[in-house]
């Protein structure tokens, strides 16, 4: 493997028309990697910054002046080589002067390099021991929208077809039938009212939750009978946007801690839930036991803004059996080096991991090949939208190569 001989940054912008950053990597012998970022509009308070003060603009010039010079001759091959001179010319412990964004896209794309030089897929290169690329996550599909994805609709944030059959082409195409009756049904009930999709591409209504839930859980029911492919309803909540003051307030009703493990309990034995994201504040760790004991045995349990991908995070709720699963997402931490840290301790403490997208996302497939580099259990990365489909094309690809 050759060292790096140059590193290039420039400006694009993500789903939501917001300012991120591409990055370059180029090899001795020729081979580059170029990777966007992308930026979530739900954060967790324990996130890396997606940017330093000043924003995209700043980020570029600091990159430009002090990233890329400490890149230059760094060996490709060595991941963890890259991403610890981004830490080491950082300084501070969540990318506050680099940005995790450029960071992000520095270490995807250095991957990136090395896979082309090597002449294997991204996710080969990516690979956790004992992965070998034949078994894919099942599509975790947004199909409606509401709380900081879709001002005006429900409080939940996402209402979700988990779609988990053997085959990517089979998930995909069962998740997409889901959004399709979802908008059909929307339409025929409110003719004169209405309707758009939110940032995820999820449909957007003025209805509350349990109508939500009974329409996505109808909607999942119609498209298992009629594909036979087992497709179920999930919801990431995002507690932590309507915790305030020790309290959860939804439009329709105030609970405490026990009341919301209770009220999301109930959900889960309702609607026959098989995905349940962020039901309670991001520090929340005994809520999230609570619950987990409750219907772990029966549902993913995932911690988003719980983690944020952070391993120490992850100890302490592999302590207290927080949770029975993990939300991905690398620029939540910055690097891929971080984030396998996490994986790692994720699955070897028996946690289920989801590979996640953010909700201002960038038209590329890279996201597919790392969910199935680390064995996720679900990709994460809505069902409609130029920059969702991406990777649900790109993970077809995969499957076809597999199975020729």
């Amino acid at each position: 493997m050759s060292r790096i001989s140059q590193v290039a940054i420039d400006g694009i912008y993500d789903s939501r028309g917001q300012a991120t950053v591409e990055v370059t990597v180029t090899l001795e012998t020729g081979a580059a990697g170029r990777a966007g970022a992308p930026s979530g509009a739900s954060t967790g308070a324990h996130e890396v910054l997606p940017f330093p003060s000043g924003g995209a603009a700043a980020a570029i010039a600091t990159f430009r002046a002090r990233v890329a010079p400490a890149l230059i001759g760094v060996d490709g091959a060595d991941q963890a080589a890259v991403d610890r001179v981004l830490h080491d010319v950082d300084g501070s412990p969540n990318f506050a002067n680099v940005g995790g964004n450029p960071a992000t896209a520095t270490s995807v794309a250095a991957a990136m390099a090395r896979a082309q030089e090597s002449g294997r897929p991204l996710w080969a290169v990516l690979a956790r021991p004992g992965i070998d690329g034949r078994t894919f996550p099942a599509i975790v599909g947004n199909c409606m929208n509401g709380g900081r994805h879709a001002i005006g609709g429900p409080d939940i944030q996402e209402f979700i077809a988990f779609a988990e059959a053997p085959a990517p082409e089979e998930s995909i195409r069962a998740a997409i039938a889901v959004h399709q009756r979802i908008g059909a049904e929307l339409h025929r009930r409110y003719p004169t009212r209405a309707l758009g999709r939110g940032d995820e591409g999820g449909w957007v209504a003025a209805i509350g939750n349990v109508e939500a839930l009974e329409i996505l859980t109808t909607a999942c029911a119609a498209v298992r009978d009629e594909l036979h492919t087992p497709v179920h309803p999930g919801i990431d909540l995002a507690a932590s946007e309507f915790y305030r003051d020790g309290k959860y307030r939804y439009h329709e009703q105030t609970l405490d801690t026990e009341g919301q493990v209770g009220f999301v309990a109930g959900l889960v034995d309702r609607y026959g839930l098989r995905y349940v994201e962020d039901p309670l504040d991001q520090d929340a760790f005994d809520g999230f036991a609570q619950l987990t004991r409750s219907v772990g045995d029966r549902t993913l349990v995932i911690g988003d803004d719980l983690y944020t991908t952070d391993a120490r995070r992850l100890a302490r709720g592999l302590e207290l059996h927080a949770t029975n699963s993990v939300l991905i997402k690398v620029n939540q931490v910055g690097t891929l080096t971080d984030t396998f840290r996490t994986v790692d301790l994720a699955r070897s403490s028996g946690q289920s991991t989801i590979a996640s997208h953010r909700s201002g996302e960038v038209p590329e497939g890279w996201l597919a090949h790392v969910a199935v580099g680390i064995g996720a259990r679900g990709l994460k990365c809505g069902v409609l939208g130029g920059e969702r489909v991406a990777k649900l094309n790109e993970l077809l690809r995969l499957g076809r190569a597999t199975s020729r």
